[in-house]
């Protein structure tokens, strides 16, 4: 079992995914999906946590060099648990980041103390098209931090663009899982009936016709 399916084969076994074709979520961006994934709720099992974070350093120090950052900063709200759980498993000191500034105080955007210059990992729960990650790359850059790179557990890796956005800011996402490890392992797993199978396969295939097929918005809308 590879990394990404383990960490799919967790988040199904805790029930963190939900799979529902025939009640769409509504997302707060506008697209409608038969698929949710919950990934505060790992916060509560002590065991698939500690083997996600496993899993999640042992891929950072892999490929973003992670024994080289100088810090490590989650995102308000989710962030803040699974940067405290890599921070103490990489020995690294922590900051968060706050999604809006506090409105005073020297770098009114991050809690704890960011040395001007220091190389920062930011870390979140999970990201969809990317446009939160930005925003607090940008906190931490315009704070005196270098940011490259960013670590989620779960990707959804279905909306255009989403890491090319990233990209072309000079930051790399790193995670763990997708919806397609999700499904591949749901499927051979037996987790869900093969109409939700099916239906999640229909949205992987084309988000943007499954959503505006169920009341939800497009690329443009």
């Amino acid at each position: 079992m590879t990394p990404a399916q383990e960490t799919a084969k967790l988040l199904l076994d805790i029930k963190a995914v939900n799979f529902r074709p025939r009640e769409p979520y509504m997302f707060t961006s506008g697209w409608a999906s038969p698929v949710y994934i919950d990934c505060r709720w790992v916060i509560s099992f002590l065991e698939a946590r500690r083997r996600i974070i496993e899993l999640g350093v042992e891929m950072l120090r892999r490929d973003a060099g992670l024994d080289d950052v100088d810090m490590v900063a989650g995102g308000e709200t989710a962030g803040i648990p699974y940067a405290a759980w890599i921070s103490e498993a990489a020995s690294k000191p922590m900051l968060y980041v706050r999604k809006q500034p506090k409105g005073f105080g020297r770098d009114a955007q991050i809690e704890g103390n960011l040395v001007e210059g220091s190389k920062v990992l930011l870390v979140e729960d999970l990201a969809s098209d990317g446009a939160s990650k930005l925003n607090f790359v940008n906190a931490l850059r315009n704070a005196g931090a270098e940011v490259t790179d960013a670590f989620v557990v779960f990707f959804y890796g279905v909306f255009r663009g989403a890491l090319e956005s990233l990209e072309k800011e000079g930051v790399t996402l790193r995670y763990l899982a997708t919806w397609k490890d999700v499904l591949q392992v749901a499927e051979d797993g037996g987790y869900f009936d093969a109409e939700a199978i099916a239906g999640v396969r229909a949205f992987l295939d084309d988000p943007e016709k499954w959503s505006l097929a169920h009341g939800g918005r497009g690329y443009d809308s």
